[in-house]
């Protein structure tokens, strides 16, 4: 159910910017707790996140990860009910490091009581012209089950294909660029087993009727994204990132962010980042259909709809381990806070209820806490 925001995480604990592939990734432990609060959905849960080195050439992490899911979103309450569930997911990792050359190879899984997701990455990272340039290729396999609470006959599969291709520049000593591509190919049962689409219908008391949702099998998208980070003389650092996408349901997306990370005394980090976001519907969307059936392909995601997104973070570090303790050379305490703002331009607020169509346009505010200790050693 939560299938986007899985690829987005494993995507980004993979290929986290920038990548220097002469250097095998440091020895750390990472312990968080996330919250999220937002649209009638509340997620909660831990994920602890290690890392070793083996001898001078391999690295070794694995992750566990929990989400407690609370969902009386209004997607949920105008043609469902409300719902709880947990997911949990592990994932290990392998790096080789031969030369200036960083192989590394991850494998995820995750399993909740209507889904289930395996995941294996693959990339190879090589740093060229005097280690100022790295490029790193990357490909990603995902197998997914979906299935139907109360159902034991529904079961369809899903099949992912990511393939990523990066270079990162450093071109001056305080300037960092980077540029990546992605394509991702999904193919299986793309839609959500509960979610309707909803249809006039004037023998209805409410004026229109619900259906189910009916997507195509086979979904393309591509995504191309430049990244910059500038370290100030007082060591602070300022960064800026676009990127724009684009897939074969006709939905165009454009995200621009800018950030700021400022050194205070004593060991405190300060992070402030503002973050804008836009897309276009997909072509077989629409909040409202004038009849049932009118189209081979329907949906009524409002993640599929026309919506514009606003976020802000402050986050802070502190350094509990400047002067190392035992085996631990270096730890911090890290606290991020998020506030996001959605608007939906096509995707109407049901719970409001007036003449089908004309219904107030929905939007709502969310809320992301992240607490995490990390530790280097």
């Amino acid at each position: 159910m939560h299938a986007r925001v899985r690829r987005l995480a494993f995507a980004a604990t993979l290929l986290a910017w920038p990548v220097f592939a002469g250097v095998l990734p440091e020895e750390r432990a990472d312990v968080l707790y996330h919250s999220y609060d937002g649209g009638g959905v509340t997620i909660s849960g831990p994920s602890v996140l290690v890392r070793k080195q083996a001898g001078k050439d391999f690295s070794v992490s694995a992750n566990y990860y929990v989400d407690s899911v609370s969902s009386a979103s209004i997607d949920v309450v105008t043609s469902a009910s409300p719902y709880k569930e947990e997911r949990t997911q592990e994932s290990v990792g392998v790096d080789y490091l031969r030369g200036k050359t960083l192989m590394s190879m991850a494998y995820m899984t995750s399993d909740e009581n209507d889904y289930t997701a395996d995941t294996a990455h693959f990339s190879l990272s090589q740093d060229i012209f005097g280690d100022l340039t790295t490029v790193t290729l990357g490909y990603t396999r995902g197998w997914d089950q979906v299935r139907r609470t109360g159902d034991p006959e529904f079961a369809q599969d899903t099949d992912r294909r990511s393939y990523n291709l990066g270079v990162s520049q450093i071109l001056t000593k305080n300037l960092l660029l980077g540029l990546e591509f992605e394509s991702i190919t999904d193919e299986g049962f793309l839609n959500n087993p509960y979610r309707s689409v909803r249809y006039l219908d004037p023998q209805s008391a409410n004026g229109y009727s619900f259906e189910a949702e009916l997507y195509p099998h086979t979904h393309t998208s591509g995504a191309f994204a430049t990244r910059a980070r500038y370290y100030m003389p007082w060591r602070a650092a300022l960064s800026g990132q676009y990127r724009y996408y684009n897939d074969t349901w006709d939905v165009t997306a454009h995200t621009a962010e800018i950030g700021y990370t400022h050194p205070l005394k004593r060991g405190i980090i300060i992070d402030f980042k503002y973050r804008w976001y836009t897309q276009t519907h997909a072509d077989f969307y629409s909040d409202l259909f004038e009849r049932s059936g009118e189209f081979n392909f329907r949906a009524r995601d409002k993640e599929l709809s026309a919506f514009s997104s606003q976020g802000l973070r402050l986050g802070a570090s502190y350094d509990i381990a400047r002067q190392g303790w035992r085996f631990i050379d270096k730890g911090t305490v890290n606290l991020y806070l998020d506030h996001m703002m959605f608007d939906y331009e096509d995707f109407r607020d049901l719970t409001q209820p007036t003449t089908p169509g004309e219904e107030p346009l929905y939007g709502f505010d969310a809320n992301v806490i992240q607490l995490f200790v990390s530790f280097w050693y």
